[in-house]
C-alpha cells in the first residue's frame, strides 16, 4: 500500500522530511508526495535495483573485527529515501563551513609558526603540549598558499529543536566523498523521474574541482602537473575511494613503493618509460607512515625522503603533514574562539557544548553525569572508544570513569543530542532513523563546499551510531532550490 505519511511514527526528534503533523517540509514536498504514492512492491523493486547497482558498480567498504586478521568487503549499505535540505538553509551552512575551515587553516599555520594564539592565551599551551597529532617535523614549514587542510570533512548534526551543530572536523585524511558521488549515481538510476522534475543541485563536479585544487598547489608552473593519489594499499578500508577518485581525476593511484626521492630532493614516479617527476601528492596515508626517514622507521607504505622534498617545496602534499593537530576533539572545543581571534567574527555554525575533562570543575561534572553524556577520546574516529552514557551499563560507566581519571586530557564529553531523523526503508516499512551529514570543503586558490554531502544513517532502531563500520548506512543528500518546479 502507498505510504500514509500521517501515520509516520515520529520519535520526538526533528525529522528532516516530515513535520510532527505528518506533512512534508517545504523542500521535500515533491519527493515525499511521489515516494508516498508508490506501492510496497514499487519500493521493493527500487530498493533491489539500488542494491544491484551497488554490487555491479563494486561500491564496497571494509569492516575489520577485533581478533580477526584482514577485513571483510561489504557492499555499501544504502537507503533509497533521500535526505533533503533547502538551498536557502544550505547557503548558511556553506558560509559557516568556509568560515570554519579558514580559521582552522590559520590556526594550523600559526601553531607551526609564531604560535600567537598560544602567546595571547586564547589557546592553552598544555593542550598543544599533549597533542598526539602535533608534528615537530613540520615546525617552520609554509606549504603552498599557506593552506594545510586542503580537504576537510566536517560532521554536522541537528538537535530536536532544529539547531544545526558542527560535531567534529576531519582534517587528516577525511573519507566518504566517493560514496556521496556514487549515492547520487545510484539515485539517478532508481528515481530518474524525480531528477527530471526536481531542482536538485549537482555534486558530480567534485572530482574536477578536486583535481583543479590539487593542481593549483604544484611547485612547477604547468597546464597539467603530475598529480598522484598515494594509498596504503588494497587492505585499507577506504581503498575503494582511493581508486575511485584517482580514476575520476585521471591520475595515477600509487603505493609508496612506486615513488622515490632522489638526491635532488624531488619525488619521482617509477613508470615503464623511466622516472617521472611528481608535483602533487594527494595522500591517504596517516602522518606517521608517510616517511620512514622522518617518522616511523618501520613503515613500509611510505616514501623515504618525502618530508625533505616537501620541506624544500619540491612537492606539494594534501592534506599537509601535521594538519591533524587541529583534528582533535579537545582542539575542536576552541574553534569558536579561533574564529573570533583570527577572523574577528562570530561563528556562523555553533559547536556542540563540550566539557573538557582536563579542567577539574568540568571533570567533576562529567564524572557526576556520565549517565547523561556522550564521552569521546580526543583522537579516535569511526565511533570507536566512546561511551554513550544513557545506553551504557553501570559497569561500563565505571570503567570509563577510570579511563577519564587516568588521562583527563584525552577525553571530552557532550550532551546526548537527539539527532535528527529521516524516513528510512526498514524491512518493508518506512520508519525514522537518526543521521548526520558530512559535507566536504576544498581549500586552494578558492574554496568550495560540496552541494550536499555524505548523509550517514543509523540503520538500527534508536541507535545514534551512524558509522558504516558499526552498522550504519547512507542516503543521497539533496539540496533543492524549491520544492517543485
Amino acid at each position: 500500500m502507498p505510504i500514509e505519511w500521517k501515520d509516520y511514527p515520529g520519535d520526538g526528534s526533528y525529522d528532516e522530511l516530515i513535520t510532527p503533523g505528518g506533512n512534508a517540509r517545504a523542500a521535500a514536498r515533491g519527493a515525499v508526495r511521489y515516494i508516498g504514492s508508490l506501492s510496497d512492491e514499487d519500493l521493493r523493486e527500487r530498493r533491489d535495483a539500488a542494491e544491484l547497482a551497488m554490487q555491479v558498480m563494486g561500491i564496497t567498504f571494509t569492516v575489520y573485527s577485533e581478533g580477526e586478521e584482514g577485513g571483510i568487503d561489504r557492499t555499501w549499505p544504502f537507503d533509497i529515501i533521500p535526505r533533503i535540505l533547502s538551498a536557502h538553509e544550505w547557503r548558511r551552512i556553506e558560509a559557516g563551513l568556509q568560515q570554519r575551515v579558514q580559521a582552522l587553516n590559520m590556526f594550523i599555520a600559526d601553531i607551526y609558526g609564531e604560535k600567537k594564539i598560544v602567546r595571547d592565551h586564547v589557546f592553552p599551551r598544555e593542550v598543544l603540549a599533549k597533542s598526539v597529532n602535533h608534528r615537530s617535523q613540520c615546525e617552520g614549514i609554509r606549504p603552498p598558499l599557506d593552506i594545510w587542510a586542503h580537504i576537510c570533512g566536517s560532521d554536522l548534526v541537528r538537535d530536536k529543536d532544529g539547531t544545526l551543530y558542527v560535531l567534529e572536523d576531519n582534517l587528516r585524511v577525511p573519507s566518504g566523498v566517493s560514496y556521496m558521488l556514487e549515492n547520487r549515481l545510484v539515485m539517478k538510476r532508481v528515481f530518474p523521474e524525480l531528477f527530471e522534475n526536481y531542482s536538485i543541485l549537482p555534486v558530480d563536479g567534485y572530482p574536477t574541482r578536486l583535481f583543479d585544487m590539487l593542481a593549483s598547489l604544484s611547485p612547477r608552473p604547468a597546464d597539467y602537473p603530475t598529480v598522484v593519489v598515494l594509498t596504503p594499499g588494497i587492505y585499507n578500508s577506504a581503498y575503494f575511494e582511493h581508486s575511485y577518485l584517482a580514476q575520476q581525476m585521471g591520475v595515477e593511484l600509487v603505493a609508496g613503493s612506486d615513488l622515490v626521492v632522489l638526491d635532488d630532493d624531488c619525488v619521482y614516479l617509477r613508470t615503464v618509460g623511466g622516472l617521472e617527476r611528481v608535483d602533487v601528492i594527494y595522500r591517504r596515508i596517516d602522518d606517521l607512515y608517510l616517511d620512514p626517514e622522518a617518522f616511523l622507521p618501520e613503515s613500509v607504505i611510505g616514501v623515504r625522503g618525502l618530508m625533505r622534498a616537501w620541506r624544500k617545496g619540491n612537492v606539494a602534499i594534501a592534506n599537509a603533514p601535521g594538519a591533524g593537530v587541529a583534528d582533535d576533539k579537545v582542539v575542536y572545543a576552541f574553534v569558536p574562539a579561533m574564529i573570533r581571534y583570527y577572523l574577528d567574527d562570530d561563528p556562523i555554525l555553533p559547536n556542540v557544548p563540550t566539557y573538557l575533562c582536563m579542567y577539574k570543575p568540568q571533570l567533576e561534572y562529567v564524572l557526576d553525569h556520565l549517565d547523561e553524556l556522550v564521552v569521546k577520546p580526543a583522537n579516535e574516529s569511526g565511533g570507536y572508544g566512546m561511551l554513550v552514557g544513557p545506553s551504557a551499563s553501570k559497569k561500563e560507566r565505571q570503567k570509563f570513569a577510570e579511563l577519564i581519571r587516568k588521562d583527563p586530557r584525552n577525553y571530552v564529553a557532550q550532551p546526548t543530542l537527539s539527532l535528527s531523523t529521516a524516513p528510512t526503508l526498514c524491512d518493508g516499512r518506512v520508519e525514522p532513523r537518526h543521521l548526520d551529514l558530512r559535507p566536504f570543503i576544498l581549500s586552494g586558490e578558492t574554496s568550495h563546499v560540496t552541494r550536499g554531502g555524505l548523509t550517514r544513517v543509523a540503520l538500527k532502531k534508536g541507535s545514534l551510531v551512524v558509522n558504516s563500520s558499526q552498522g550504519g548506512g547512507s542516503k543521497d543528500t539533496w539540496i533543492v532550490e524549491t520544492g517543485d518546479k
